[in-house]
């Protein structure tokens, strides 16, 4: 394993930005996870060409977007992805959030650990007040993520976004600040069992 520089790190898996080195990876994640994926992902997966990959990560050049991963510590294996999108500044100080999981390592609780991580890292580094996610209703396994995470259900959007097909209705959780508690004890809280 390469030198690799860390945002954040917890027990057993760590956060640190997305490149156009994790190309490969990625693609055979997505691959070996196309039927998971398909149904909550829009759009045609961003690693179907190495192109369109290279589109993906150009738009983290941008200030109103970033993207992670969520990486196993001992190997540093992909084990999830996340993006920090719409960001606004000035009052508002926010974001919304998008993430996937993969088939080979769902079920362990990388996903609880690496979106806390990067929770913290949203409210402490990067300054944010508040994270948003929206999540298709019928998404059982994100909305329990979600909710272990301490966001809170706001509202339902109907025909939110066109996902597999069709508008998919979504409901919006979101998370502030003041709900991890004080910014400098956010990164603790995240890794409690």
């Amino acid at each position: 394993m390469c030198d690799v520089f860390y945002l954040a790190e917890g027990p057993r898996v760590a956060l640190r930005f997305i490149g156009l080195q994790d190309f490969d990876e990625l693609a055979a994640l997505h691959k070996e996870s196309a039927d998971l994926l398909a149904p909550w992902l829009p759009g045609r997966p961003v690693t179907e060409s190495y192109a369109s990959y290279e589109s993906y990560v150009a738009r983290f050049d941008q200030p109103g977007h970033e993207g992670f991963l969520i990486c196993l510590r001992g190997t540093g294996a992909i084990v999830g992805r996340v993006n920090i999108n719409n960001i606004v500044r000035g009052t508002h100080q926010s974001g919304v959030i998008g993430y996937s999981a993969y088939a080979s390592t769902t079920g362990r609780g990388y996903m609880t650990e690496g979106l806390g991580l990067l929770v913290a890292y949203a409210f402490g580094e990067m300054e944010l007040h508040r994270l948003e996610a929206n999540i298709q209703p019928s998404n059982a396994p994100s909305l329990r993520l979600i909710r272990r995470l301490g966001f809170e259900r706001e509202g339902f959007s109907p025909k939110f976004q066109f996902i597999d097909g069709a508008w998919r209705d979504h409901e919006r959780w979101a998370i502030t600040v003041e709900m991890t508690g004080a910014r400098d004890q956010a990164s603790h809280l995240w890794l409690s069992p």
